[in-house]
């Protein structure tokens, strides 16, 4: 089984962030492959990391990175590969990662997500498989599909909640 997914972090700190997005792929049943790198303490990993991504058949890099995030940014410089860049709160409250990340000049494209949003980096790569995957387009269709159960469910719960002066 070769992984079409890369899901890199700075710092094996950032595992219980970026562990959702496995997590997901497990789920999805979609291979991929997990390495601490570091942009400022291994860079010659990254980039032989990056340079050899589309070769190892690689489709996509999810990289997370907290404080000084240049991870995604550098593995995009190297690679034609979509990089999706999770920003990890580490200090300010994560504004510094997700600026890092986001603020790219033109022609080093990184997709974004959310602070910590290792969960939408997963689901968004996923969709961006499924562009030429039906397997993986289904799956990832009905796994929103059941987003939408979940909180049709909720709500049903949320209404036995009984309050003298609740109107609904």
């Amino acid at each position: 089984m070769k992984p079409l997914v890369s899901i890199i972090m700075g710092s094996t700190s950032d595992w219980p962030i970026m562990k959702k997005a496995a997590m997901f792929f497990e789920e999805m049943e979609i291979p991929f492959e997990v390495n601490a790198l570091s942009a400022h303490r291994t860079p010659e990993e990254v980039e032989k990391f990056a340079k050899n991504a589309n070769k190892n058949g690689i489709k996509i890099v999810i990289a997370g990175a907290g404080m000084a995030a240049h991870l995604p940014g550098v593995i995009a410089a190297m690679t034609p590969i979509p990089v999706i860049g999770v920003p990890i709160k580490a200090s300010l409250d994560g504004l510094d990662s997700l600026l890092a990340i986001v603020q790219m000049p033109p022609g080093i494209p990184v997709a974004t997500v959310a602070i910590n949003g290792a969960l939408n980096a997963g689901i968004l790569a996923s969709q961006m498989l499924a562009v030429n995957n039906m397997e993986i387009f289904n799956k990832t269709s009905h796994y929103k599909e059941n987003l939408k159960s979940k909180i049709v469910n909720a709500n049903i719960e949320l209404q036995k909640e009984k309050f003298k002066y609740r109107t609904n």
